[in-house]
């Protein structure tokens, strides 16, 4: 992908990174490292951060929570918040997709509104969004960030 200036990171591959998942942590460390490498903007909302902090907050793990709160500023994530333009936004997306669910509109909304060129993901469902180019963790190759092989989903 040579013209990849911003990516949405929904919270699954966020969760991956943080929680060390035995099953993504070298592929999703290998997506982080490109991107920061290639300089292209990390956009997430507020959405993942209450995603992500559910667990840590019930269990009182602060180290987690401080771990999501440094990572998010070491790399520059950019989080939106949810105003009302994303909130319609959303409901002109789950009008359109009736399947979406709620949280996953907001996403996609915080995804469109800023202008970002992909949306990484792990929910195949939300392939089939048009707006932006949704891509799996599962399904991303090596070199999609630096303008390397494009991947087919």
């Amino acid at each position: 992908m040579t013209d990849c200036r911003k990516v949405f990171l929904d919270t699954a591959p966020l969760i991956y990174l943080l929680d060390n998942d035995a099953n993504y942590i070298q592929k999703i460390r290998l997506i982080f490292t490109e991107l920061l490498e290639a300089g292209i903007t990390i956009v997430s909302s507020v959405i993942t951060c209450e995603e992500y902090l559910v667990f840590p907050f019930r269990t009182n793990n602060r180290e987690k929570i401080a771990a999501f709160c440094e990572f998010v500023s070491d790399c520059g994530i950019v989080l939106r918040n949810i105003d009302r333009e994303t909130a319609e936004k959303a409901a002109r997306i789950r009008a359109e997709y009736p399947y979406f669910k709620g949280m996953d509109a907001l996403q996609l909304a915080s995804a469109c509104l800023p202008g970002c060129d992909v949306m990484l993901t792990n929910d195949n469902q939300l392939k089939q969004f048009q707006e932006v180019r949704c891509i799996t963790v599962d399904g991303w190759e090596p070199g999609f960030w630096s303008g390397g092989r494009q991947i087919e989903d």
